[in-house]
């Protein structure tokens, strides 16, 4: 099993991804809500291990 590097630096709401090859995705968190940019995915955490999450619709 091969080790894997990953860091994150947040600047207020702003979460930067990284991962041994540079960066990776963004995110921006607001309260309970957030989204990412590798993802494209809408997530509310929710009380206790809970959350909801709504991905981007698939293109025809």
């Amino acid at each position: 099993m091969p080790l894997i590097f990953r860091k994150r630096k947040k600047f207020g709401p702003l979460i930067l991804n990284f991962t041994e090859n540079g960066f990776s995705s963004w995110s921006i968190k607001v309260g309970r809500w957030s989204w990412n940019s590798r993802a494209r995915a809408h997530r509310v955490d929710l009380p206790g291990p809970l959350s909801w999450r709504q991905r981007r619709r698939s293109r025809d």
